[in-house]
């Protein structure tokens, strides 16, 4: 099988079930972020030596794989289409928390960035949070979107953000915070 189809050539690819719709539709547009996001959790994940968190980065792929095709399906199909459940945005939370009672308390806001994985952390997480508005606009415009999938993907901004703490303290480096310069 090519890569290539030329059925998009005019602009309008296939949902799963095979409805038509243009590319710019808004259900391509909100996993189309996604796709970006999870380019963005593989090479955060290739920047790591743990192998834990290659495998924790390896289950959050599988995880946006399966809320895109959520968001890619309408109508009738044949195909099986995997869920997202409350159980892994719970899995989300208990890690946030663990992360969470391993740092230094936050005490205001924090400057991204560190090192360049750290930094990576929060390209993901910023990417992650424009998927989250463009899912919301799709609700907005009317489109069903399980709420368990609209959780998981609030929740997974945040893992980012304590994940990109975790990093600093792992690699001993000082967070920067914000400090507002007021004339």
């Amino acid at each position: 099988m090519k890569i290539y189809t030329r059925t998009g050539d005019k602009g309008q690819t296939a949902l799963i079930g095979g409805k038509r719709v243009k590319k710019n539709h808004p259900r391509v547009e909100a996993y189309g972020e996604l796709d970006e996001l999870m380019a963005h959790v593989a090479l955060l994940m290739d920047m790591l030596t743990d192998a834990d968190d290659k495998d924790f980065m390896l289950w959050i792929l599988d995880r946006l794989m399966t809320a895109s095709s959520v968001l890619a399906a309408e109508g009738a199909t044949t195909k099986k289409i995997p869920s997202i459940k409350h159980t892994d945005t719970a899995l989300l939370e208990d890690c946030i928390d663990k992360m969470e009672s391993e740092v230094e308390p936050l005490s205001g806001l924090i400057l991204p960035g560190g090192c360049l994985v750290a930094s990576q952390c929060h390209v993901t997480r910023t990417v992650c949070r424009r998927a989250e508005r463009k899912i919301i606009d799709l609700i907005d415009d009317g489109f069903a979107v399980p709420e368990e999938l609209t959780g998981f993907i609030n929740r997974l901004s945040d893992y980012f953000f304590m994940f990109s703490r975790k990093i600093e303290k792992k690699l001993k480096i000082s967070t920067k915070k914000w400090i507002p310069v007021v004339d």
